[in-house]
């Protein structure tokens, strides 16, 4: 029981670190293409310094390397399309958008392991998607929050199957090392973004970017990677609904970005799919 508990403080305490990602997208006044290459940077410099720490090893089977740069191109590719979320909206909608991730895992997960469909998640996914529902002001693309709205969608599709092909792979590395060539992939990625768009106050911008690599990247991303050890991708995926809730409190404290009644609603249709799956987790894992 000590072990569950555990597990479920560790996938939650990622999340608030995950969620900070929601304010400082929103703050940072960059093209996100250049904020994720500096970002993915600095989270690779990091990573290197850790894992050398810890003396673990860098290398990947011929077999293994071509998926883990896979989901690293998938990872940049969610987070850029998350940052242009959180641009044309607010913390609230940029963050519950990508929140159908989980619905999405749910529908992926069983071709990619050859396992059952699940009735709970698909319910629970189902209520998320209703969650989502509520977000939407207007189905019209000239509507800013809905566009946003369907970023987030895409951002969602982009992180559900990183988190897919990374499963099987976590049981065989560690996972700051597979974070450190993904966030290399993306760095190298994206060496293009810094000629192509604007960058004339990329300095004033480099703390909250050093902040983003090193809580949100570096310490978030990679502690989410350690507990999908100890649960299913879809379990975790539905555990870690608690990151737009995180997201919105801390929009809330630091930008003034107080959710309408739409967004509560569908922010608590979420957050009871949180709370039913995170019983399930508890008496399933071990």
């Amino acid at each position: 029981m000590k072990n569950n508990t555990k597990h479920i403080l560790e996938i939650n305490l990622a999340m608030l670190l995950i969620s900070t990602s929601g304010v400082l997208g929103r703050y940072i006044d960059l093209p996100p293409a250049v904020t994720i290459g500096i970002r993915a940077f600095g989270a690779a410099l990091l990573l290197a310094v850790f894992i050398k720490w810890k003396k673990l090893s860098f290398s990947l089977s011929r077999k293994d390397a071509p998926i883990i740069l896979l989901s690293g191109v998938l990872m940049g590719s969610h987070w850029i399309t998350y940052f242009y979320s959180l641009q044309l909206s607010n913390v609230a909608i940029g963050m519950l958008s990508l929140f159908t991730y989980p619905v999405m895992t749910s529908l992926l997960e069983p071709i990619f392991f050859k396992t059952r469909f699940s009735k709970m998640h698909m319910l629970l996914g189902l209520l998320v998607l209703i969650g989502i529902y509520f977000l939407a002001p207007e189905l019209t693309l000239e509507n800013d929050n809905f566009l946003a709205i369907l970023i987030g969608l895409l951002s969602a599709l982009f992180f559900a199957v990183r988190n897919l092909l990374v499963k099987k792979k976590i049981k065989t590395y560690n996972g700051s090392v597979i974070m450190w060539y993904q966030v290399l992939t993306i760095a190298i990625m994206l060496i293009p973004a810094y000629f192509i768009f604007e960058t004339e106050n990329i300095v004033s911008q480099l703390p909250y970017i050093g902040i983003l690599a090193l809580v949100t990247t570096a310490l978030g991303h990679t502690l989410f990677l350690f507990s999908l050890k100890h649960f299913s991708v879809t379990t975790a995926s539905l555990m870690s609904s608690m990151q737009p809730i995180y997201g919105i409190i801390l929009g809330i404290i630091f930008l003034s970005e107080v959710p309408g009644w739409r967004t509560v609603v569908g922010g608590a249709l979420i957050l009871v799919s949180v709370a039913v799956e995170s019983i399930r987790a508890g008496k399933s894992t071990h």
